[in-house]
């Protein structure tokens, strides 16, 4: 049976601080979204795979399997979108949250308030299953259908995230233009997001890095003090 799309969105809660997935728990739900707990990574990975959460809340430190473990398992089947929670604020903390498949990450402590606040913010995003009438996009060796959501290099698929995908797909739609990384902030996260411009810089990084195991070519061009554009991909 296929979701009912005026159901209201799942948030899957992990946390092994009991009182805090609770706060969590009880502004998501006044927020008008459904909810489910997770308190240890093997539950967080079994639940996420049943009941098919919109939105996962993922702590990082988590007794049985870390957030990055649980992170890494629920993207091999879903694309749901994964807020990271760390109690650390070193920036390698979020670099790694981010490339485990993670689409935003807050640390702690945190507003619960401000964690509702990025998961209304990411759910205003297009789906991954919505129809788009937009025909692919080739330049050089690079080819990105938007209906489908797929990126090839030299007919190689490339296996993105959905944030991934989402920066290429704005970067592409005008590849002769530079983009500030406000400009992808309001394309990708949406006007209202609240936080740091430079998780673009993170998310760009692992989507270069992706694209350069496949080819030498440049795909996306680092602008100093402007942004970025897309690359000649040749």
């Amino acid at each position: 049976m296929s979701p009912d799309p005026n159901a209201p969105a799942h948030v899957l809660v992990v946390d092994d601080e009991t009182v805090l997935a609770g706060m969590v728990t009880n502004y998501l739900q006044r927020a008008g979204f459904r909810t489910s707990v997770a308190h240890d990574g093997v539950t967080a990975v079994e639940r996420a795979l049943a009941e098919r959460p919109d939105v996962v809340v993922l702590d990082l430190g988590l007794p049985g399997k870390d957030g990055l473990e649980v992170c890494q398992e629920i993207r091999r089947s879903s694309d749901c979108y994964i807020i990271m929670l760390t109690a650390r604020s070193e920036e390698i903390d979020k670099l790694i949250g981010l490339a485990a498949g993670a689409d935003d990450y807050l640390t702690k402590p945190f507003s619960a308030r401000e964690l509702v606040a990025r998961v209304q913010v990411l759910l205003r995003r297009p789906r991954a299953d919505r129809v788009v009438e937009e025909p692919p996009r080739t330049t050089g060796s690079l080819r990105i259908e938007p209906d489908g959501r797929r990126v090839a290099v030299d007919a190689v698929e490339v296996e993105l995230t959905r944030t991934e995908f989402d920066l290429l797909n704005v970067l592409s739609a005008r590849p002769k233009a530079a983009f500030t990384r406000r400009q992808l902030v309001d394309a990708v996260w949406g006007a209202d997001w609240v936080g740091d411009e430079h998780l673009v810089d993170v998310h760009v990084l692992h989507l270069r890095r992706k694209l350069a195991r496949v080819s030498d070519a440049v795909f996306v061009e680092a602008l100093r003090g402007v942004g970025y554009r897309l690359g000649p991909c040749q």
